[in-house]
């Protein structure tokens, strides 16, 4: 048996006590426990198992009253989430953590059984000054290593070790390469840094999101050529406030380097250059790299400022509007490494739209046991809170889908609500995870958005071998849009370097778009980038 089952076995062998603070139901209806005069009673009785437990309660879901294992249904067991959840809040607690196992061996096989953690107070709510950082940079660099290093505290091997703490696939940690966007955050309170001990559990980076008054989370994206339109979705389709471009001073910057610093320039993003593995090669070589730097910033209008010589207040003071911090940095002798956490801790939060309407873009869905279909992704606007009613979509036909925010976590840590700006995963009650696709958004009810077909659009050409044509059949990345479009420039053509506007019509389906929204394009050594200043909606 594992060590997870034993968990429950555990828990059932201790059962039900009076005075204790486990409790077993075998489910929980909304008509039934939600009923007046009902709830009052089970929120006093949830009440008192988590004051019994010292400010946490168990409660077993899919067992009878003796503790025999019943299991229910996935939908029954959702169901029973949601109105334990409403119990919580009315008993100023929440559920901090579900575990799930399945039931076989003849006990209603195909059913699910859970083990849910009830903690007092209200789910935690983030700061307003958490940041959202990019990272990009060509394939060995030191992306991952950095930023792994940043948020365990923990040296590098001078193997990547630190790496794996980041990296989501097998193949990418037999290969040593990230092969897609992978997520992590630490963070700061009035002593300096909150790290993770060990990122692979996820109660320890949900520790760090409750402990810190100040939270980094970085989206890390990937430097290998085959997979630039990933790190394009990474650098485009998140919210970010800041990008941090790594560049090797055993290898310099390369092609793939200056690609990534135009995506970040593009997308407006105040960057920071780490010049990384500096314990590596001769001292003359670190310096010969960081004036390589400085010519590559020049060469695309910024100015490059050195903190080793001007100092972090004055790099958090002087990034953006032209201007680019670069540091000497090393994983493996941390050289630098405290100069960039105290830049992180101080950088501002960046304007968001947390006055507007709730819009978040799918990144990425997943199919939980126990809870259903999961839509992850970086809010762009408004706040969202558990039990809100929202739309998905549009859909391939062009339709909207009423779903509801069953719950929401970040960095997995259940919160009762999420600003513009946050990394969450909403579970979505009304949908299956197989309709659920990147590209599409969530959005409230109310909004009565409309699907987009085409739209007007600014565009400069960066790169092009011969001229862009009516017909030219680039992809789009918009948001966490990645999809097929046509061109119709104005004036029948555009040429490398040109500035100009086009109308340019997706190829398979319609998006939510608006105004204002800048983009990326690309094909084959083809790119480009742009800006939406039109949109034709679809049922026009």
């Amino acid at each position: 048996m594992g060590a997870d089952r034993a968990v429950l076995t555990r828990t059932i062998e201790r059962g039900e006590e009076e005075g204790g603070n486990v409790e077993f139901k075998t489910r929980l209806t909304r008509e039934v426990h939600l009923a007046e005069g009902r709830m009052e009673s089970l929120a006093a009785q949830l009440r008192h198992r988590v004051l019994s437990g010292d400010g946490e309660a168990t409660y077993v879901i899919g067992v009878t009253d003796d503790g025999g294992i019943a299991g229910i249904a996935p939908t029954a067991f959702s169901e029973s989430m949601d109105v334990l959840s409403l119990l919580a809040e009315e008993a100023d607690a929440h559920i901090h953590e579900v575990e799930t196992w399945g039931v076989g061996d003849g006990e209603a096989e195909g059913g699910l059984v859970g083990l849910a953690t009830v903690r007092e107070g209200a789910a935690f709510e983030a700061d307003d000054d958490h940041i959202v950082v990019g990272t990009a940079g060509h394939v060995d660099h030191g992306k991952s290593t950095l930023v792994g290093t940043l948020v365990t505290g923990q040296a590098d091997d001078g193997e990547g070790g630190t790496r794996s703490y980041l990296d989501v696939q097998p193949h990418e940690v037999d290969r040593g390469l990230s092969a897609d966007l992978s997520y992590g955050v630490y963070g700061f309170d009035d002593d300096g840094p909150v790290r993770m001990d060990n990122p692979d559990r996820k109660t320890d980076r949900a520790r760090v999101v409750e402990e810190a008054d100040r939270l980094v989370s970085f989206v890390d994206t990937v430097g290998h050529e085959p997979w630039l339109r990933t790190t394009i979705r990474g650098l485009v389709g998140q919210k970010l406030d800041y990008g941090l471009l790594t560049v090797a001073a055993d290898d310099g910057p390369t092609d793939t380097t200056r690609e990534h610093l135009g995506i970040l320039l593009a997308m407006e993003l105040p960057t920071i250059v780490a010049i990384t593995k500096v314990d590596a090669p001769p001292e003359e070589r670190v310096l010969a790299v960081e004036r390589e730097v400085e010519s590559m910033l020049r060469d695309v209008g910024k100015t490059p400022l050195l903190m080793e010589r001007h100092g972090v207040a004055t790099a958090v003071e002087e990034i953006g509007d032209g201007v680019v911090p670069v540091l000497q940095t090393s994983a493996v002798t941390e050289h630098g490494l405290g100069a960039l956490d105290r830049m992180l801790e101080r950088l501002p939060k960046r304007e968001n739209d947390a006055d507007g309407d709730f819009r978040m873009y799918v990144d990425r869905s997943y199919d939980v046991k126990g809870v259903g279909a999961v839509a992850s992704g970086t809010i762009r606007s408004g706040e969202v809170e558990a039990g809100d009613e929202l739309l998905l979509g549009p859909m391939p036909d062009g339709t909207f889908r009423e779903v509801e925010a069953r719950s929401i976590e970040m960095h997995y840590h259940r919160v009762d609500r999420a600003r513009a700006g946050r990394i969450v995963g909403i579970a979505l009650k009304g949908v299956n995870e197989s309709a659920v696709q990147r590209g599409m958004a969530l959005v409230p009810r109310e909004t009565d958005p409309r699907p987009v077909r085409s739209f007007d659009a600014e565009v400069m050409v960066l790169n092009h071998p011969t001229r862009i044509q009516e017909g030219y059949e680039p992809v789009v990345h918009l948001e966490t849009v990645s999809e097929a479009a046509v061109f119709r420039p104005e004036g029948g053509r555009l040429l490398p370097g040109d500035t100009g506007e086009t109308e340019i019509r997706f190829k398979f389906q319609p998006y939510l778009l608006e105004e204002g929204q800048r983009f990326v394009f690309r094909e084959g050594q083809s790119k480009g980038v742009g800006t939406v200043t039109g949109v034709t909606y679809a049922d026009e």
